[in-house]
């Protein structure tokens, strides 16, 4: 997935991933996050468009690598979605994916294996609800049984590494 165009252009990666307590004193790239973030409405209508470049964006950090920020920038389109919408739903359980890659990094499997129980649990909630169409919205674009079954075969294993990270834009094009 490649990076979202904004007014001028491509939003830049991050200068480097950031990882509490590894990053040898160095905090994350606030400056780059906050471009992202800029382009995150006050409150969306409706839903959340699928190819909001804010939204795209994240889920592309995450792929890349960039676990921290790709949690920063869902939380801020998480934070503009609309209350009790299908789209917060689906939005915490990315957040949550992208939280447990983070954990896998930091070498705590244990807690990355609760962080894609608690993205599970998401995805069960929210295939619960009842659907409203709203077209190009992120949920309706989103393909949720292949995010449920992929949680669902790392869940099961008996012990996770850094390599069962999942990167959701993979989902998105399979």
């Amino acid at each position: 997935m490649s990076a979202p165009p904004n007014a001028s252009g491509q939003l830049p990666w991050p200068l480097w991933a950031y990882v509490p307590g590894e990053a040898a004193g160095l905090d994350a790239d606030y400056v780059t996050l906050d471009m992202a973030k800029a382009l995150v409405p006050s409150a969306f209508r409706g839903h959340v468009p699928a190819r909001h470049p804010a939204l795209r964006y994240g889920l592309a950090l995450n792929d890349r690598g960039y676990f921290w920020e790709a949690q920063e920038v869902l939380e801020a389109v998480w934070a503009a979605a609309p209350q009790g919408g299908r789209e917060r739903i689906l939005l915490r359980a990315c957040i949550h994916i992208a939280n447990a890659n983070l954990r896998l990094r930091m070498q705590r499997s244990h807690s990355a294996a609760r962080l894609f129980g608690e993205a599970l649990a998401e995805l069960r909630a929210l295939s619960a609800r009842k659907t409203a169409a709203v077209g190009d919205g992120f949920v309706e674009s989103f393909p949720i049984a292949a995010l449920t079954a992929l949680l669902q075969a790392k869940i099961g294993r008996p012990q996770l590494s850094k390599a069962d990270w999942i990167a959701l834009g993979a989902i998105v094009r399979s």
